[in-house]
């Protein structure tokens, strides 16, 4: 018997404790999202050179931020011992420029999805916590677009003057008229706005002056001086090793997703094994009702979603399939 598939106004009413954001969030918003890896894209664009295409090899990974560090951290090294390696210099310069081209090439420029904006952000704000596993800067984007129209509701990633405060559970207290209602914002895979220093601090990065986010974010990352902070790819161990590395990505797996509340909208989200980590870190919630986004009414994927919950959350939770092109869900003007 197949699966109801409801469209979201039938069912919004009953979600409102947090939201998870898959790679289809963002192929709604822009279809050369539409990829199968940062990495493959790269090499089926010829952004990828058969140096860079050995490192990924050599230590077994599909992700550009892992390799970009490696080489990044040798090149520091080497270069604060005074040892002369132009090899290591050369191997993450190409890293990054790979990754550069390969960004540049995916991602959408802002006027031309800004018009989505205040419907995605109507949408988020009937959710306390969002989640997105996404790296691109749509989500911020709606989030500044949200923030500046100041209608009473505050969207909070929990980050002051570019550093994240551990305390995150307080940015919930509402502090003027502006923010009586708020949702908390966070990126379990990190983001193209998050980066590391020369030191392994983590931070957020700012639009310089004369330049849009976009392209400051890809200077911050020629000067040397950053690297981002995002897993793009590989399994789930691997990205569980990449969260592990990072105190922000290991605050939000360790403590933030737990509380994630007794109802959870999952949008755009292929459940795919090499997320799994999240659902079992998902069974650690108190959550008893998930909504799934279907596309094109799909019954496999429904079977599929209900027996990978029910195999990693938890056999007691209650699965509900809304349509993710209803009125009113996501980037959907409401009736």
């Amino acid at each position: 018997m197949p699966y109801k598939i409801y469209n979201w106004s039938d069912i919004s009413g009953a979600f409102s404790d947090s939201i998870l954001l898959g790679n289809g969030a963002s192929i709604s918003i822009d279809r050369d999202f539409t990829y199968s890896s940062l990495k493959q894209h790269a090499i089926d664009h010829g952004l990828l050179t058969e140096q860079v295409q050995r490192l990924f090899g050599y230590f077994r990974t599909d992700d550009f931020e892992l390799i970009l560090r490696l080489v990044w951290q040798a090149n520091k090294v080497n270069t604060a011992l005074e040892i002369v390696d132009q090899q290591t210099r050369v191997a993450y310069e190409h890293v990054r420029d790979c990754l550069i081209r390969a960004v540049q090439s995916i991602h959408p420029e802002y006027f031309e999805v800004e018009h989505q904006f205040p419907d995605i952000a109507s949408f988020l704000s009937a959710f306390n916590t969002i989640f997105s596993l996404n790296y691109d800067l749509t989500l911020y984007w709606v989030v500044m677009y949200a923030n500046r129209i100041n209608n009473g509701h505050s969207f909070k990633d929990c980050i002051i003057h570019g550093e994240f405060n551990s305390d995150w559970w307080r940015f919930r207290e509402s502090i003027s008229q502006w923010d009586r209602n708020i949702s908390l914002v966070f990126y379990p895979h990190g983001s193209l706005v998050l980066a590391r220093n020369v030191l392994e601090q983590e931070t957020k990065l700012e639009a310089r002056a004369g330049n849009d986010l976009l392209r400051s974010i890809l200077n911050y990352w020629r000067s040397s001086n950053y690297v981002p902070l995002f897993v793009s790819e590989g399994t789930s161990s691997q990205k569980i090793s990449a969260i592990q590395n990072s105190h922000y990505l290991n605050t939000i797996y360790r403590e933030v997703i737990p509380q994630i509340g007794d109802n959870l909208t999952i949008f755009g989200w292929g459940f795919g094994e090499h997320d799994i980590h999240i659902l079992r870190r998902i069974r650690e919630s108190r959550v008893r009702r998930i909504a799934v986004s279907v596309y094109n009414n799909e019954q496999a994927y429904c079977n599929r979603v209900v027996q990978m919950i029910y195999d990693n959350v938890g056999q007691n939770i209650e699965v509900v399939f809304f349509n993710c092109e209803s009125s009113g869900c996501w980037n959907q003007p409401a009736a």
